[in-house]
This record gives structure tokens, sequence and C-alpha cells, in this order.
């Protein structure tokens, strides 16, 4: 008899023990704020959330200028005018990765618009390319000199110098166009060896995670397209670029060359590349460019220094005049069909300024 009274009471007891274990098995609910009173300010002393107010020493709406390159970037194939000029686009895009717009600074325009134009950025970029003499090098003299004005009057102006733009660089500041080497380093990867004991703080890399900078090392993560270079020697050797720039890494090309590959202004945010942080994440045209997930992310980290710094501008122009002067204003041209060079370029053939 006791059996069929304690039957109920047994199986009751077992259906609310398997209850018990599903629960335990099933994920946690999820149970939104107004689920649970926690946005009522009534239950906690503060809200949950706070906007913090912005800080005045920086700017939130930077600008990076882009100084254009002779030519249409293809040879003549897009635009053959004797007055075409060009930006490609991975330019343009790794400063809008890291947060900026960008004004292009149109290398043959009227220097009084062009300089106009300066006015209207916090920071610039002198990209790859060929020309080293004539018009083209005076210009990126004159905004290199302006760039050490600002800073020197209390304006923080950085400067990337990739490539074509480093080797300029390299021959403004040590008053020798002929210091450049020949290397062997077209459409190729490589890693980049730091100097010993260098420090990072204050350069391009000093956000990357330790285990980036270690695969950057060891691991082709940067691409090289060049034929020219500075050896360490070299560039240790004359007093002017050893005194404004330190080495922070070095590459060999591809007949086990050495060369200079980052350098980091000692005092100013000047920062000269002898490689293409654009290209890993904006570039599919050349063979050897690296896009592997660390690659990427070596791209996005120079974006987010660039504007950083930018950032530390406390240029605030006329917000009318950079819109009416925005890349925004002009039209990117798809020439990626050949697979080889860019993949998108902005050709000008005549001055737009709206200022």
């Amino acid at each position: 008899m006791w059996s069929y009274v304690l039957l109920p009471f047994v199986l009751s007891l077992c259906k609310d023990i398997t209850i018990m274990a599903k629960a335990t098995d099933s994920p946690a609910a999820i149970f939104l704020p107004s689920q649970t009173g926690a946005n009522d300010s009534r239950v906690f002393d503060s809200p949950i959330s706070v906007c913090s107010a912005p800080d005045p020493n920086l700017n939130y709406k930077p600008v990076i200028g882009i100084l254009s390159h002779p030519g249409d970037g293809a040879s003549g194939r897009l635009n053959n005018a004797t007055n075409a000029s060009y930006i490609a686009a991975s330019y343009v895009k790794l400063a809008e990765a890291g947060g900026a717009r960008v004004i292009p600074l149109i290398y043959n325009e009227p220097e009084e618009f062009l300089f106009q134009k300066l006015d209207l950025v916090n920071g610039v970029i002198f990209t790859g390319g060929w020309a080293k003499q004539g018009l083209y090098y005076d210009i990126v003299k004159k905004i290199f000199n302006k760039a050490l004005e600002r800073n020197d009057a209390g304006e923080h102006f950085p400067v990337y110098a990739i490539c074509l733009g480093f080797e300029l660089l390299t021959m403004i500041i040590s008053q020798n166009t002929d210091i450049l080497e020949k290397v062997d380093a077209k459409n190729s990867a490589s890693s980049l060896q730091f100097v010993e004991n260098v420090s990072t703080e204050g350069t391009v890399f000093q956000r990357f995670p330790p285990e980036l900078l270690k695969k950057l090392s060891t691991d082709c993560l940067v691409m090289q397209n060049h034929q020219f270079g500075i050896s360490p020697d070299s560039f240790e050797g004359n007093i002017a670029l050893s005194r404004f720039f330190k080495i922070v890494t070095t590459c060999t090309d591809d007949n086990s060359k050495a060369y200079v590959s980052t350098v980091q202004s000692k005092k100013y945010p000047v920062t000269g590349f002898q490689w293409h942080p654009e290209k890993n994440a904006f570039e599919w045209g050349l063979s050897r460019i690296p896009h592997s997930e660390d690659a990427i992310q070596v791209t996005q980290l120079a974006a987010n220094h660039l504007v950083s710094e930018a950032r530390k501008s406390l240029n605030r122009p006329s917000p009318k005049e950079v819109l009416s002067n925005l890349i925004y204003n002009y039209k990117p041209t798809y020439c990626g069909y050949e697979g080889r060079g860019y993949d998108e370029v902005y050709i000008f053939t005549q001055q737009r300024s709206l200022l």
C-alpha cells in the first residue's frame, strides 16, 4: 500500500530534478536592462553609462593632407595629360581607416591655393612614386619645412613619409640628392628587423601588441616595392640625418643588402617608411602583398597612430572650407583590371580649389 502512496511523490520529485538539471545545462537567460530595472535611475546612485565630455585638447575631426604625384599612376593608360597628377586611393583609405578625412594637396596647382589648403589640415602624407626632382621635389621640401615650422610654433603636426616620400626627406634633410643607393626590393614582402634595444615609445609601433611586434620581426607582414634605399651605415654617417631621425627598423633586400626601413624623428612627429603600410588592406594588384589578419592589423595600427597624432593638432579651420576641399569632391578611377599597380586612383587635371 505504501508503494501506491509514495509513487506519485517519487515521480514528482524525479520531474523536479530533471527540470533543475536541464536548467543547469542550458545557457543562463539574458535579460535586458529594462527587464531587470537596471536602467532605472532609482536603482543606482548614478546612471549605468556615462558619455564623457570631449577632451578640449584633442581634435575629433582631424583632416589629413595627401600630396598628389605627377602622372596618372598607370603610365598614361588612364590619363596622359601633361598636367595630370594622382593620389592612390589606398593612401586615402589609410587615413580614413584611422578616423580622419582627406584633403588632396595638388602639387602643381598655384602655390597660393596649395598652401591655403595646407592650413586646413592636421597632418600630411607624402606618398610613394618616382619623382625626385623639379617642381615635385621643391613642393615636398616647402611643405615639409612648413610642417616643421608649425610644430616649432606649438602645433602638433604629424608627417607620414612613405617610400618615395621617405627618400625625398632623406635627400632634403641630408642636403644630398645623391645619398640614396640602389636596392632590389620590387614586389617583395618582408619582415622588419628592430634595432637592438630600440624603444618603440612615441613611434608608429607604440600600440602594437607584443605578439604582433614579435611576428613583425619573423614573418613577412609588410610590403616592399622600391629600388632605392639607404644603408644603416650611410644613414648614421650623415650628421644631419642621424641628428634628425632615429632608426627603428631595418630590412634586407633580395640580395641580402641591409637598408633603413622605419625612422622616427627625435623631435617632431615625423615618421619615415621604406615599406608600404597602406597596401596590406587596400591594394590587390601586386602578387606579394600580404593580406593575412596580422598584416591587416599592421595597416590598421599604422592608420590609428597617424590619426591619433593628428588629433593633437589644435588647428580648427572653417568647416565650410574643409567641406569644399575634401577628397569627396572627386571620384576615384578603378584601374585594377590589369592586375598590377594600384587598384584605384584619384586623378587631378585641373585646379579645383573652392577656398
